[in-house]
């Protein structure tokens, strides 16, 4: 595989050719994804790679032909990746919970205060602005990247992460006011 190979060169009748890509790109996006420090297990990391290639075929008019086109494969290998690990973590905290429900002693207790903790988040979600909301829902619920959200919304990435940060930090603040710890 030819690294600095620019975008132009893959283009045949006025169209990408996205099989060339696949065929010289795969190994490459393969080896990314084993490399992450994430442990995908063998079909998130076909869906990994397939979504890699996909969405070079559907933003296939917004590239620049005269770039190199391996570092658009690997921005979007990593955001793959970084989105992948999110959806997994949702779930399996989803699940942790779950389990922790089911096993505990103190059943009543511990759905009881997990209640209240979730009644005051959803409070406070019902409380914020619209664009802190929503960036809220997109990054928690719905597991987009900062990138995504930007754009989403029309605002810069910087935003974004500042937001979240402030959210983070109040929710904190009200949850330990409340008597919850965070890592609770």
């Amino acid at each position: 595989m030819s690294n600095n190979k620019k975008i132009k060169q893959y283009i045949a009748n006025q169209q990408l050719d996205i099989d060339s890509i696949i065929n010289e790109f795969t190994p490459y996006v393969f080896v990314m994804i084993r490399n992450s420090n994430y442990h995908f297990n063998n079909e998130d990391i076909e869906e990994i790679a397939s979504d890699v290639f996909l969405t070079i075929w559907k933003n296939s008019n917004k590239l620049d032909i005269n770039k190199e086109i391996s570092p658009y494969i690997a921005g979007i290998t990593k955001n793959l990746i970084l989105k992948k690990n999110r959806e997994i973590k949702c779930q399996n905290a989803n699940i942790d919970e779950f389990e922790n429900l089911l096993y505990s002693k103190n059943d009543v207790i511990v759905q009881v205060e997990n209640n209240d903790r979730n009644t005051i988040i959803l409070k406070e979600i019902a409380n914020m602005n619209k664009e802190d909301k929503e960036i809220f829902i997109y990054y928690y619920y719905y597991a987009n990247g900062i990138k995504e959200i930007a754009k989403k919304l029309d605002i810069s990435e910087k935003k974004v992460k500042s937001r979240l940060f402030r959210i983070r930090k109040k929710l904190k603040k009200i949850l330990e006011k409340r008597g919850y710890g965070y890592g609770r």
